[in-house]
């Protein structure tokens, strides 16, 4: 007789203790759209910075108000100028399908800066309906019931 597994299955789970040191280990790489703006809106010191890495156009065409603007090309060259190696740093890019906020984190990170990418980016902090700046001022858009709870305050995580 022949046991069919499920493609879900096809690898077993890690065992309980490996799967929390492999998600603790996560968490201390990444945040995400929520919690920063969680921490942004709380009216205190978050203690950290927010860094978009998108270029001048991008951050032009929308950002995260309080957000530093660094692009990841120019990070080698201006961190140094602009953040403070004490205070841990957030990175954000335009969204799940980018990976411009892990490069910003790798350059930061080898030149000293404890840092985490904020999962989502600025793709996500627009469909969570959340304000957002351009040059004209500030504007936000209304949930998008796919990726943020319409009726509610938060998400539940």
């Amino acid at each position: 007789m022949t046991t069919i597994v499920n493609p879900v299955l096809r690898v077993a789970p890690a065992a309980p203790a490996d799967a929390a040191a492999h998600f603790r280990a996560g968490l201390a790489f990444h945040t995400d759209v929520s919690d920063v703006a969680a921490a942004l809106g709380a009216g205190t010191d978050p203690g950290f910075v927010l860094v978009d890495s998108r270029s001048t156009e991008a951050w032009d065409q929308g950002h995260i108000p309080g957000a530093l603007h660094l692009p990841t090309a120019l990070v080698a060259g201006q961190a140094g100028q602009l953040l403070d190696r004490s205070v841990p740093v957030v990175t954000y890019c335009w969204g799940p399908g980018c990976n411009g906020a892990a490069r910003a984190a790798l350059a930061l990170a080898e030149l000293g800066y404890r840092v985490k990418e904020m999962l989502g980016g600025f793709e996500y902090w627009v469909r969570e309906g959340l304000e957002f700046e351009t040059w004209q001022g500030r504007e936000r858009r209304a949930p998008d019931p796919l990726t943020a709870p319409v009726d509610a305050g938060d998400c539940g995580c």
